[in-house]
């Protein structure tokens, strides 16, 4: 168990330096991903199979990050709509 820790600590810090050129959406499913697969890891470690709750953590975090981006995006792009909006019947 200690060796697939070792692993997921690098490869989530390895993942996390190379977000500077994505857009929030991209960082958000990666990060999600990246904390799903841990946390799948450990809970997957105590019921016998850490990688098996790594890949299910880590598909069931990523997912959830994007959808999470994707509403963030929305209301951002409704906010400047609502934003132009204003200043023009100003």
């Amino acid at each position: 168990m200690t060796k697939i820790m070792i692993i997921l600590a690098i490869i989530t810090s390895l993942a996390l330096l190379g977000c500077a050129g994505m857009s929030q959406t991209e960082q958000r499913t990666l990060s999600g991903g990246a904390i799903g697969a841990a946390g799948g890891a450990i809970i997957g470690a105590i019921a016998g199979s850490a990688g098996l709750g790594a890949a299910i953590g880590g598909a069931v975090g990523a997912g959830g990050g994007y959808l999470y981006g994707k509403h963030k995006e929305s209301e951002q792009k409704s906010y400047q709509q609502g934003y132009e909006a204003g200043r023009r019947s100003q």
